[in-house]
């Protein structure tokens, strides 16, 4: 029986052999001879860098909104489980 180690492969060498992949200037054989990975692991990180890639450039601002947001739906929860527990308590005594 053939036992295979995993190996972690760290986001900078995926995204190297990602540009790599898709500037195209060497075969599919080389690449897998020069970084040591499999063709199929760099077609799908050259598909996630195709796909993914424009977050790189997307505004910045978005993000902060979202920071907000939840700030916003952190205090509703908290309201709400203060209403439960008050609630419960409530709930408790009567009976």
């Amino acid at each position: 029986m053939v036992t295979v180690s995993r190996r972690y492969h760290g986001d900078t060498f995926k995204f190297k052999v990602a540009l790599a992949a898709i500037k195209g200037n060497k075969s599919a054989a080389e690449m897998v001879q020069e970084f040591g990975v499999a063709s199929n692991q760099i077609c799908a990180w050259k598909k996630r860098l195709e796909e993914n890639g424009a977050l790189i450039f997307s505004d910045g601002r978005r993000a902060g909104n979202k920071g907000i947001e939840l700030e916003k739906l952190h205090a509703i929860i908290g309201r709400l489980t203060v209403e439960r527990d008050v609630l419960m308590q409530a709930l408790d005594r009567s009976k």
